[in-house]
């Protein structure tokens, strides 16, 4: 098969197209011909080696965490899934490589696509739907009524997070440009801010959660939004303890963790404010239900642009320049 491989740790056009053997199909996997994927900031992210601590990718290996396509063959131990299925997941850690044109999946990781969706709507679905899933339902637990600050609305977590807590019943703030205002607001949000004039520290004040996905500099801003009792919830760090321990790291790096947190969970203490950082898992029960709002209208895919398989590079190039709105999808077959 033909696939997208990272040769060696390395900012900027560090992927070849490689010819590789099919992957091996182990009892619980369903093996699946690509038809979609989607480009995530986190393929740049590991491409360079950023998370070589948590994820240990050994080069060569191929990019990759959103796909939709095909099952085309099972493992003996699957009960969920049959050939001719059409899918959509996200691998999990360890186990991706979506810049391909099949992958062995396990079954816990898989859904049915929505059925309204193409192929390459739905494989820009998954990791991010499965990331605002995750930080809204299970981590800070949104209920009907309360208000939700969630950042960088145009983004790729940022339109499907507003769409979700809309769902749940949450009055939504977010930041984008005055360009993409019309487009948040057609998603749902309700107080929009144009970061680009306005500071969202001023204008903002009493939420019950923040969905931080900025630098360090905004989190620490994003704290001063929320009420007492209030939860922060950050995908882009830093990384706290219960993240350590979850991940089983040694004694070394718990520390480590631990001292890259501090800041940040002394000044939430001292606001009386819950801090958590959440690195999205895989999930395919999760799918199975975001399916289920999808079919119902409750939330949308937002495509950018759909890059051919043979310019997956541009494609990862696009992301990295942040102008993208929504996700960015490659057409494998």
């Amino acid at each position: 098969m033909k696939a997208y491989t990272v040769e060696k740790y390395k900012k900027k056009g560090a992927l070849r197209l490689a010819e590789l053997p099919d992957p091996q199909v182990h009892n619980s996997d369903v093996l699946v011909r690509i038809h979609a994927t989607a480009v995530n900031l986190l393929d740049s992210k590991v491409r360079d080696g950023e998370f070589k601590i948590f994820l240990p990718y050994r080069p060569p290996f191929v990019l990759g965490h959103d796909v939709a396509g095909t099952v085309v063959k099972v493992g003996p131990g699957v009960s969920r899934f049959n050939v001719g299925d059409e899918i959509y997941a996200r691998p999990r850690d360890h186990r991706v490589g979506t810049f391909a044109e099949f992958i062995a999946i396990h079954e816990d990781d898989v859904a049915l696509k929505p059925r309204t969706l193409t192929m390459e709507d739905a494989s820009s679905i998954p990791l991010v739907a499965l990331t605002a899933w995750q930080a809204l339902v299970d981590v800070a637990k949104v209920k009907r009524g309360q208000k939700v600050f969630i950042q960088a609305g145009s983004g790729g977590v940022g339109t499907i997070a507003i769409q979700l807590a809309k769902h749940l019943g949450a009055t939504v703030a977010t930041t984008t440009s005055a360009k993409n205002a019309a487009l948040v607001k057609s998603l749902g949000a309700d107080v929009v801010i144009d970061y680009t004039s306005q500071d969202f520290e001023k204008i903002l004040s009493g939420y019950d959660v923040v969905l931080n996905s900025q630098d360090p500099k905004t989190l620490s801003k994003s704290l001063n939004v929320l009420k007492p009792g209030g939860h922060l919830v950050s995908i882009s760090g830093p990384p706290d303890p219960a993240f350590a321990k979850d991940l089983g790291l040694n004694a070394l790096l718990k520390l480590v963790v631990r001292l890259l947190s501090r800041s940040v969970r002394k000044k939430a203490k001292s606001l009386d404010v819950h801090y958590s950082f959440l690195f999205m898992r895989a999930n395919g029960r999760q799918l199975d239900e975001i399916a289920g709002l999808i079919d119902s209208g409750a939330i949308r895919p937002v495509v950018d642009k759909i890059f051919p398989f043979n310019q997956t590079p541009e494609a990862l190039a696009y992301v990295e320049t942040g102008r993208a709105k929504g996700k960015v999808v490659i057409k494998v077959q």
